[in-house]
This record gives C-alpha cells, sequence and structure tokens, in this order.
C-alpha cells in the first residue's frame, strides 16, 4: 500500500471546516500528510482531528471571494508546513433562483469564489509544484459539470469551468510532473443540503434515483482523494471522477 502513503506531504485544503472539506482534509492526514486548513472559518475542529492523528495542522484565514490572499496563502503553508505537494480545491458557494430573476451579484459571487479564485490559487500553487517537479492538484467539481441543473445558472457555470480547466492544466502541467485531476460528489449528506434531505418528496426522488440507493457521506469521498494526491495516480491526468454511488450511469 505504500503507492497510498502521503507520509512528509504537505496538503492545502480550502473550506476544510466541515463536510467534504474536512472529510478530505481528514483521510490526507491519516494517509500521513500534514494539512493546511485554508477558508474564511477557522477550522478548528478538524485541525483536533487532523492532530490526533498524529500529523500537523496549520490554520490559514482567508477569504477566497477575491484572488487577493492567494500567494499569502501558498507562501504561509511553505512556511509553516516545510512546502507543498497538495492542493485541493474545495471551497465553494452556490446562489439559487430562476435564470430570468438571477442578479449580476450571484452571478460574479459564484464566479469569482469558485472558479476566478480557484484557478489563481492553482496557478500560484503551481509555480511551486512546477518548480520542484512534482506535485498532485484536486479540484472539487459536481454532478452539474456533468449535467445543467436548475436555478443555479452561475454554480452550474462555474463547476463546468471547473472541468475545463482540470483539463486545460492537465494538459499544461502533466509532462512537468504535475497532476491535475478533479472529483465530482453526487448527493452527499452535509450542512449544504439539509433541506434537500429534509423534503419528503425530493430525498426519495434522490434516493431511487442512486443505484447504491443511498446519500453519500463526505467520508465516502476520502479514498478518491488519497488516490488522486498519492503516487498511485502518477499516469492520471485530467480526470473527473465521479463519486456519486452510480447517479450519472442512471
Amino acid at each position: 500500500m505504500s503507492m497510498f502513503d502521503l507520509t512528509g506531504r504537505v496538503a492545502a485544503v480550502t473550506g476544510a471546516n466541515t463536510g467534504i472539506g474536512q472529510a478530505i482534509a481528514v483521510a490526507l492526514a491519516s494517509a500521513g500528510a500534514d494539512i493546511a486548513l485554508i477558508g474564511r472559518t477557522p477550522a478548528t475542529e478538524t485541525a483536533d482531528r487532523i492532530v490526533a492523528l498524529g500529523r500537523r495542522a496549520d490554520i490559514i484565514s482567508a477569504d477566497l471571494s477575491t484572488i487577493e490572499p492567494v500567494d499569502r496563502v501558498v507562501a504561509t503553508t511553505i512556511e509553516k508546513l516545510g512546502g507543498l505537494d497538495i492542493l485541493v480545491n474545495n471551497a465553494g458557494i452556490i446562489r439559487r433562483n430562476d435564470s430570468l430573476d438571477f442578479t449580476e451579484a450571484d452571478w460574479d459571487a459564484v464566479i469569482d469564489t469558485n472558479l476566478k479564485s480557484v484557478f489563481f490559487l492553482t496557478q500560484a500553487a503551481g509555480r511551486h509544484m512546477v518548480a520542484q517537479g512534482r506535485g498532485k492538484i484536486v479540484n472539487i467539481a459536481s454532478m452539474l459539470t456533468f449535467q445543467g441543473g436548475v436555478r443555479v445558472p452561475s454554480y452550474t457555470a462555474s463547476k463546468s469551468g471547473i472541468g475545463g480547466l482540470t483539463k486545460l492544466l492537465a494538459n499544461e502541467w502533466a509532462a512537468r510532473g504535475v497532476n491535475v485531476n478533479a472529483i465530482a460528489p453526487g448527493y452527499i449528506a452535509t450542512n449544504n443540503t439539509a433541506a434537500l434531505q429534509a423534503d419528503e418528496t425530493r430525498n426519495r426522488q434522490i434516493v431511487e434515483r442512486i443505484p447504491a440507493g443511498r446519500w453519500g457521506d463526505a467520508s465516502d469521498l476520502g479514498g478518491a482523494a488519497v488516490f488522486l494526491a498519492s503516487s498511485a495516480s502518477d499516469y492520471v491526468n485530467g480526470h473527473i471522477l465521479a463519486v456519486d454511488g452510480g447517479w450519472l450511469a442512471r
């Protein structure tokens, strides 16, 4: 199992205070990585869980609704933890409204956080990784990277863009030792999906379509993240890995 071992590696995970980001950060730490936890809300609980695993955790405050902090985030991670080998772009927001009524403010807020900041943080990390000749970028895509959805035009556009960026950066950086891939979560039971879970009709419709017959748990994404962050995926480039219980197959 040594190909999945992340001992001695440093990972930066955005939006790691709860849900998917927290689960991925803990999974990477379980595999041996030290973790920089990046976001507006301090990921104190996540840091405690990482330290309990015997790994180092550093909390870096950053508002990724703008690109202003991206260079500082990379520099601080390297300074505090001694390097940067893995970047997980998980932080994101969503706005819902009919497309006929969607506002410019809601469009810009989502695109700036979910797409613009992801690119420029990846660029900053990529410069370091290309210089050292190795690195792993894991973007968090969505079912809406493949599908259209309804009432979430800026979110769909941003996650479609994440799919495209994942492939473009893989084309540019694969030969330089940096793997760029993405995970597309299916319906995962988190705080962000609490309203859907509580809606009896929608919850039933969702579960009926999932071949696995259940909502995913955030921890279900941990193995995929470790795979894409480790040497086990050294010849995997530009791939979007759906972790969806079979949703897309249906």
